[in-house]
């Protein structure tokens, strides 16, 4: 085995690893940056506004989104089983 092959496997693993998070994060944190400039145009201070559209807006994205993103970690997982005969002879 070489360090090649365990580079690439890193590699692919954080871009899954990046994936993932960032279909679940990014819909969070643009609903989140609406809030606040809606906040901040209407002077509302209130904290607990801003947390409850972030977190359905999340929990929409892993209902909505959690079948691509198990097949998505699922691959991963199948390529990694198939590369063991490689990486260990």
């Amino acid at each position: 085995m070489n360090p090649e092959s365990l580079v690439d496997i890193f590699r692919e693993a954080l871009s899954v690893i990046v994936t993932i998070v960032s279909l679940i994060i990014v819909p969070g944190l643009v609903i989140g940056l609406v809030v606040a400039v809606f906040q901040a145009a209407t002077s509302i201070n209130e904290q607990t506004l801003s947390f409850l559209p972030r977190l359905l807006t999340t929990l929409f994205a892993l209902m909505f989104l959690g079948h691509t993103l198990i097949q998505t970690m699922m691959e991963f997982f199948v390529q990694m089983v198939n590369m063991i005969p490689q990486v260990i002879g």
